[in-house]
C-alpha cells in the first residue's frame, strides 16, 4: 500500500455514525487545505472556518498579510466546495494571549505565545464555538501530531484517555505548541496530516489543483501576527516602552554598550555594538538592574546549561507513573527545531504543585526562562512546563 493511498482509507460505519460533520481550522497554507481535502474524502462532512486572531488595520508592516490569507481560506473552501465561515477572536487572542506575552517581556522572559494560542484559543475558545454553534462533532487542524484515539477518533467511543503522539514526519514534529492542551480538548481533535510526511502533503495538494499552496512559503513568527517587516524590536516597542540601560560582559564586567529595553532581546541573539571585532551574544539579564549580561561568541560556556527548574507541569493525560516517587528519566525539548534530548526529571515540589527540576544528559545552549519544556516517553508528548529558573 502507498503512503497516500494509505492516508484516504474507507472509513467504518461505525466510525462515521459518530463522528459526521468536522470543522477544519484553514488558514490559508497547504497543511490545512489538505486536512480538508483528506477528510472530505473520508466522506465527512466538512466545514472550513478561518480565524482572524489579530487586528492589522492600524499597522502595514506585517508580512504575514491576515486579509491576503482570509482570501486565500475562502478560496480553498470554494475549490474544494465545502461552506466557508469566518470568525472573529481578536479579542481572545488579545486577552489570553498577547497581554501574557507582553506581561512576560516586560519581567525580562521570553514567552512562547503559539503554545499558549493553540491551548488558550484555537483548541478552547475556537474548538467550544466549533462544536457548540456550528454543529459538528470535532474539530480538525493542520498540526503535524497523531491523536491516541486515531486517524478519525475511531477509539474515542471505547471510554479511552487522549494521548498526543509524535507525527509520522519527525522533522515536522509540532507537538511542543501542543504540549499544554487538555484532555477534552484532545478527545475532540482530529490532525488529518499527523500521519503522513509533509512531502506527501504537497504532492497531494499538487495532484487536487492546489499547486500555488504546494509551492507557498511557511508562514513563521508569532502565532497569527507573522514576521514583521522592520523586525520583532520595532513591533514590540509599539506596546512596551523602551527603557534603555546597560550591556555588562560576563567576564571582564564592564559595560560594552546599551540597550533600549531587555524585552527586546532573548538569549542567544547576537548584538552589534559599534568598534568590537569580535561577535557578542546575549547570556543573560539582570531584572532588576535592566541590564543585559554579553559574552564573545556563539559557542561560549555561559549560553550552555544542563539544568533547569519549571513551574507547574500541565500533564495532557496523567503524570508519569511514579514520578512523585522516584527522577525517572524522559526527553525534552524547549525548541521544535531542538532534537530531544534525555534528561533526569524529578518533582522538586511535592505540594500541590508539580514544579520539576531537569538535569539533561547533555549541555543544550541558550535554555531559556518563559519558554516551555515539552516532556516525552516513546511517542508520547505528556505535556510541558514554563522554565523557571535555568
Amino acid at each position: 500500500m502507498t503512503q497516500q493511498s494509505a492516508v484516504l482509507p474507507s472509513q467504518s460505519r461505525s466510525t462515521l455514525a459518530m463522528i459526521r460533520r468536522v470543522a477544519v481550522g484553514i488558514s490559508g497554507g497547504v497543511d490545512s487545505a489538505v486536512s480538508a481535502l483528506l477528510l472530505k474524502k473520508r466522506g465527512y462532512e466538512v466545514i472550513g472556518v478561518y480565524m482572524k486572531n489579530w487586528e492589522s488595520s492600524d499597522e502595514d508592516d506585517s508580512i504575514c498579510d491576515g486579509t491576503r490569507d482570509a482570501q486565500t481560506a475562502q478560496s480553498v473552501c470554494e475549490r474544494l466546495k465545502i461552506p466557508f465561515k469566518s470568525v472573529n477572536f481578536v479579542k481572545e487572542y488579545w486577552n489570553y494571549v498577547f497581554l501574557n506575552m507582553l506581561e512576560d517581556y516586560q519581567s525580562g522572559l521570553t514567552p512562547n505565545p503559539d503554545v499558549l494560542c493553540n491551548s488558550k484559543v484555537k483548541f478552547d475558545k475556537f474548538q467550544k464555538y466549533c462544536l457548540d454553534n456550528l454543529g459538528v462533532d470535532a474539530v480538525a487542524t493542520g498540526h503535524y501530531a497523531r491523536n491516541s484515539l486515531g486517524e478519525n477518533l475511531e477509539l474515542v467511543h471505547r471510554g479511552k484517555r487522549a494521548k498526543l503522539l509524535k507525527p509520522i514526519d519527525r522533522y515536522k514534529d509540532q507537538t511542543i505548541f501542543l504540549s499544554q492542551i487538555s484532555q477534552n480538548s484532545l478527545k475532540k481533535a482530529i490532525f488529518p496530516v499527523g500521519s503522513i510526511t509533509k512531502e506527501v502533503v504537497k504532492k497531494i495538494a499538487f495532484a487536487s489543483g492546489f499547486e500555488d499552496l504546494s509551492k507557498k512559503k511557511e508562514s513563521m513568527g508569532i502565532c497569527f501576527i507573522g514576521k514583521r517587516r522592520d523586525g520583532f524590536q520595532n513591533f514590540i516597542r509599539q506596546y512596551v516602552s523602551d527603557q534603555s540601560g546597560e550591556i555588562i560582559d560576563i567576564e571582564s564586567k564592564k559595560v560594552i554598550g546599551t540597550h533600549n529595553g531587555i524585552h527586546q532581546w532573548t538569549l542567544g541573539q547576537r548584538v552589534r555594538i559599534g568598534g568590537l571585532k569580535d561577535k557578542v551574544y546575549i547570556c543573560g539579564k539582570n531584572v532588576s538592574k535592566n541590564e543585559l549580561i554579553s559574552c564573545y561568541g556563539r559557542d561560549h560556556p555561559s549560553l550552555f546549561s544542563d539544568s533547569f527548574t519549571t513551574k507547574e507541569a500541565h500533564w495532557i493525560d496523567r503524570p508519569p507513573k511514579n514520578l512523585c516517587l522516584n527522577p525517572m528519566t524522559l526527553e525534552y525539548r524547549s525548541q521544535n527545531t531542538h532534537p530531544l534530548t534525555p534528561a533526569s526529571i524529578r518533582v522538586s515540589n511535592r505540594g500541590k504543585k508539580c514544579k520539576l527540576a531537569v538535569i539533561s544528559a547533555i549541555r543544550q545552549r541558550t535554555i531559556t526562562p518563559g519558554q516551555y519544556a515539552a516532556f516525552y516517553l516513546g511517542d508520547e508528548c505528556l505535556g510541558s512546563a514554563i522554565i523557571d529558573k535555568v
